[in-house]
């Protein structure tokens, strides 16, 4: 495949257009939406449709990613645009990441158009509120990862941190295109079998190798949700925890609490005990375990 900016075309002219983005390689038709409701098929082009469409943008605490050990006590600019290619249905920002748009696309969603000079600019310019650079995150950035690469090299030359809040669900290549301009990630590891990866529309191997590649090249940190009743037994967490600890004992976990929310609203709250059980379980292999939501 012929890559360009914002997307790609098949070498053969009239072959199906194919997105290379994430596993689900999908094949929209001709004005059509891949699964993700970001990635669109014009004139054989699989491009970014969201590419600077801007539906969040906040300074948060770089705690808040989560990110414990990296430039604690900053802050961040965080920025998000709209869709996701997994279908966690207890994601606590569907409003924008679970969005489709219709196929005549109207832009029902409420977005800003800024181009990666914007948020680079701006991200310098808050500096002084101790800002440390940009944060791609509230939806998942990987579908738009051309956005991402452009506006993080921007960032780069101004001296400043790039942070990726992401579900890890994307081809190497895509993440190869975006490692040398990466300071840290929060990768979602969601459970521990393969099984609960397809109820949510994922491949549990592809996020494995994504985690195991990104350690390799900047700061790691993990967040698995403890859905009750999901993925919240003692054995699939030592086994989750044996596998980080394969990559990396020194690998921090975030052992995070689930409320109802989204298609998961009949649901309890994960009980407090039992995350701080599975952070303790997770913490005979790892050195750095910690409790989120509680």
């Amino acid at each position: 495949m012929i890559w360009n900016r914002r997307g790609n075309r098949a070498d053969d002219p009239g072959a199906a257009a194919v997105c290379p983005v994430c596993p689900h390689h999908c094949r929209p038709g001709e004005g059509k939406y891949g699964r993700c409701g970001a990635r669109k098929n014009v004139n054989g082009n699989i491009i970014c449709d969201n590419y600077g469409k801007v539906t969040a943008l906040a300074l948060d605490p770089v705690e808040k990613k989560p990110l414990r050990h990296f430039c604690p006590g900053g802050l961040i600019l965080s920025v998000g645009s709209y869709g996701c290619n997994l279908a966690c249905p207890f994601c606590q920002n569907h409003e924008i990441s679970m969005v489709r748009p219709k196929e005549e696309y109207t832009g029902q969603q409420d977005w800003r158009r800024m181009e990666p000079k914007e948020i680079a600019d701006l991200a310098e310019n808050c500096r002084d509120r101790g800002n440390i650079g940009v944060a791609f995150t509230y939806n998942e950035p990987l579908i738009g990862y051309e956005f991402v690469r452009d506006t993080a090299r921007l960032v780069h030359e101004r001296g400043m941190k790039n942070v990726l809040v992401t579900n890890g669900m994307a081809e190497m290549c895509v993440l190869e295109e975006i490692l040398p301009f990466i300071d840290a990630m929060n990768i979602d590891l969601k459970g521990d079998t393969g099984e609960y990866y397809r109820k949510l529309g994922g491949d549990l191997e592809t996020v494995r190798q994504f985690i195991r590649r990104a350690a390799q090249e900047c700061h790691v940190e993990l967040t698995t949700l403890i859905v009750p009743g999901e993925n919240d037994s003692v054995e699939e967490m030592e086994r989750e925890a044996q596998w980080i600890a394969s990559v990396s004992p020194e690998i921090v976990l975030h052992v995070a609490r689930f409320f109802p929310r989204y298609r998961m609203s009949d649901r309890e709250a994960t009980d407090v005990r039992d995350v701080y059980r599975l952070r303790d379980v997770a913490g005979r292999h790892l050195k750095y375990v910690y409790t989120g939501n509680c």
